[in-house]
């Protein structure tokens, strides 16, 4: 199991309740989405996943990621690759396409001068942006780049270690239209290679074809969770977004609009 969470709460600050015992879990190859609104409880979610954040103790809680409940921060970011705009901005736009890549051997943001990075790992780096079709773009500094090209070098970095678990935390945030289709098309063939992915997001038009589990979060806890099909509703959209909604499907793709 790749993540276990039995029962599970977390405050920000001292006396914010931020998630009330939340209980799922995410097999290999059980791509799943969570669902929810602005304060549902998502980012606090990630950061428990992430180890910047650590659970209430509860006799009855457990949270296991990769089977254990204990971990080096170092050792889990080799096998949990994360892929969000937050992480995206955090750069100085002085680094290369390449450095943005081969900084995740190291969970690092920034200039890798510091690190010792041997023939390996650049050649390593070299494969995942020619996969990513990014390859001509290697020694173009990153703050001359479209959003969309620093996004797919965001992604190369959650690639570098071939993780066990690949997380999108709302991935199409200040995409246009080009650049959300390349995320939609790029999950697919992720999906397709054999990547488990968790995507996070409060956007329907997020969710790929291939992702067919979604657990719904609201108020901190799980609302509906279940197979795309029965949970994706009129009634428990509009539910989760507190707005009345119609919900409609197209080739795999989900559409919300509101009811007039």
């Amino acid at each position: 199991m790749l993540l276990q969470f039995q029962n599970v709460s977390a405050y920000r600050g001292r006396k914010l309740l931020a998630l009330d015992s939340i209980s799922f879990d995410v097999a290999a190859g059980q791509n799943t989405v969570i669902l929810g609104p602005n304060g549902a409880g998502k980012s606090t979610l990630l950061k428990l996943m992430t180890r910047e954040l650590y659970p209430a103790l509860k006799d009855d809680s457990q949270l296991k990621i990769f089977g254990e409940d204990r971990w080096s921060i170092w050792d889990l970011r080799r096998r949990l690759g994360i892929v969000s705009s937050d992480l995206q901005f955090g750069y100085n736009g002085h680094v290369t396409g390449l450095e943005v890549i081969l900084s995740g051997f190291f969970s690092a943001i920034g200039h890798v001068d510091q690190f010792e990075v041997d023939d390996q790992q650049i050649q390593r780096g070299h494969q995942i942006a020619a996969e990513l079709r990014i390859a001509d773009l290697t020694k173009k500094p990153y703050r001359q780049m479209s959003t969309g090209q620093q996004r797919r070098f965001i992604l190369g970095r959650a690639l570098v270690h071939q993780p066990e678990l690949l997380v999108f935390d709302e991935p199409t945030t200040g995409l246009d239209l080009g650049g959300v289709f390349e995320y939609l098309e790029r999950a697919s063939r992720l999906i397709a290679s054999g990547k488990t992915i968790l995507l996070v997001t409060h956007h329907l038009h997020e969710i790929s074809p291939e992702i067919d589990r979604v657990i719904l979060l609201k108020h901190g806890k799980i609302f509906r969770m279940g197979r795309k099909r029965d949970v994706l509703t009129d009634a428990n959209v509009s539910a989760l977004f507190e707005v009345d909604m119609s919900v409609s499907c197209d080739r795999g793709f989900y559409h919300a609009i509101p009811r007039r």
